[in-house]
């Protein structure tokens, strides 16, 4: 198929293909929307191919199903890490003025230590962390080869926490 068949195929089948993101996600209509985003994205640049072995629409709903479920999983794994995130010195209640400000000091740790990075780690841990992409994704972003894209994204998150570490004992010392 070639681009403009595609277009009208996920034009024509984008009732159905909602209704069964909807059904993916739980019926949440944002959700939903996100997942369509994403699958249509996939979709039209290629990353998600239809190979001919079973109908469009099959495979569609497919790509759908697939999407919504890297999405939930994204989701979950963020939720973990912001509830470990702020387990770690914020109140048992609400987080006091203390500890928005500790909040907003590790933040700057955080971008100052990616600045100080080279600019190849510091552009995956970016892509990873602020704007959730696997590294699979990061390498087709930037022009890199799998197993290069891992490479600066474990030496970047090992340099990031040796100055992070650093940085916190330096100022532990401070006090």
């Amino acid at each position: 198929m070639d681009h403009d068949q595609i277009e009208m195929e996920l034009q024509r089948l984008h009732p159905e293909t909602f209704g069964w993101a909807l059904a993916c996600c739980r019926r949440s209509r944002s959700d939903a929307e996100d997942v369509m985003q994403l699958t249509y994205v996939k979709v039209l640049e290629g990353s998600a191919k239809f190979d001919g072995r079973s109908s469009f629409r099959t495979w569609l709903f497919g790509v759908v199903r697939l999407t919504a479920m890297e999405r939930q999983r994204r989701s979950a794994v963020r939720n973990r890490l912001l509830k470990r995130w702020f387990a770690h010195g914020a109140e048992a209640q609400a987080p006091g003025p203390e500890a928005a400000i500790e909040y907003s000091a590790r933040s700057q740790q955080l971008v100052d230590g990616l600045k100080r990075l080279s600019p190849r780690q510091s552009e995956v841990l970016q892509l990873a962390f602020y704007h959730d992409m696997t590294l699979e994704e990061i390498a087709r972003v930037l022009n890199l080869s799998i197993g290069s894209a891992r490479t600066h994204y474990a030496r970047g998150k090992q340099n990031l926490a040796r100055m992070l570490q650093t940085k916190t004992q330096s100022q532990s010392q401070d006090q």
